[in-house]
């Protein structure tokens, strides 16, 4: 092993991209192959219901994909600064850098990338990843990165998230991050049991479990946003302050769950206001009501036999 300048080369490691990883392609790739299987049978719906489908089936994948997509993003938190900044430890060598910090429910990234990207006869391209989950230990990530000889800005970054530094917020963004990614498990349940309701005719339990989708999506976000609670510790690089806020995977979130909760309204309100509107809308025509309600009978006998008994309700009045 040699010395370069005073100090131990780098070692060349697997690195992270920040906002996209290979779990998150893999999720995009398995959702848009259930859409490209859907346009591939739509040309054999015909009339207007065609575009009913159409809405249907591609505002419920966004939703699912959006879900499990964000469990493996890394931009719940970001933030950028650029800085003159010492390079390597035990040097007084000093590059200007971009320096960012990006968050994920998974752990932390950070990156350096150099002004220009070659300076001091190196290329300084790094982006590093520190995982958090219960299954990863974060000191120990921390201590690997010393060893490798990883650029003293991404250590002094990283330390702030350690067990041990006076910053204290480790222990609060890894329990958030664990109950927010629970809960975002949950909602994707839900979403499945909504899914399996539209396909029958109980639309109104349909409507309910897509607004329970949406509180638990935004569960989430205000498990995740506890981490403001503990006060975050400074992060300077000489004059510059390195500040984060929430990143696209957060109001992603926000927005896809505010969506369920208006298209779940939108439904329950239909079907107590304009019923013939909502059967038009999910494709329920008169020659199929028969044969969804035998279904409905077999699978929810106890179900079928409210909605039974209150059709004789009605009926009687």
């Amino acid at each position: 092993m040699t010395l370069f300048d005073g100090v131990y080369p780098f070692y060349l490691q697997q690195r992270k991209a920040f906002v996209f990883d290979v779990s998150t392609i893999i999720v995009i790739v398995v959702f848009l192959t259930f859409a490209c299987s859907f346009l591939l049978i739509i040309p054999g719906i015909r009339g207007r219901a065609r575009l009913y489908w159409t809405v249907r089936v591609l505002l419920s994948l966004v939703v699912g994909v959006v879900i499990v997509a964000v469990q493996f993003t890394g931009d719940w938190e970001t933030g950028w600064v650029k800085a003159n900044t010492s390079y390597k430890s035990f040097s007084h060598a000093v590059v200007n850098a971009d320096i960012g910090l990006h968050v994920g429910l998974a752990g932390v990234n950070i990156t350096l990338m150099g002004n220009p990207v070659n300076q001091v006869n190196e290329t300084i391209n790094y982006n590093e990843h520190f995982a958090w989950s219960f299954d990863a230990d974060y000191d120990h990530s921390y201590s690997e990165g010393l060893e490798k000889g990883l650029p003293r800005p991404i250590l002094y970054v990283a330390e702030k998230f350690t067990m041990q530094s006076p910053c204290g917020v480790h222990r609060q963004y890894r329990i958030s991050s664990h109950y927010a990614s629970a809960t975002l498990w949950v909602a994707f349940c839900t979403w499945l049991i909504s899914n399996m309701l539209f396909s029958m005719p109980v639309l109104v339990y349909g409507g309910y479990m897509l607004l329970v989708t949406g509180a638990f999506m935004i569960f989430s976000l205000l498990s995740f946003s506890t981490v403001r609670n503990s006060p975050m510790c400074l992060i300077r690089f000489g004059t510059a302050t390195l500040h984060i806020g929430y990143g696209g995977s957060f109001w992603l979130t926000l927005a896809i769950g505010l969506l369920c909760f208006v298209s779940g309204i939108t439904v329950v309100t239909l079907h107590y206001f304009n019923l013939d509107l909502l059967k038009t809308f999910f494709d329920l025509r008169e020659d199929n009501v028969e044969e969804y309600q035998d279904m409905t009978e077999k699978v929810f006998p106890t179900l079928s036999l409210k909605v039974g008994l209150k059709g004789q309700g009605t009926n009687l009045s």
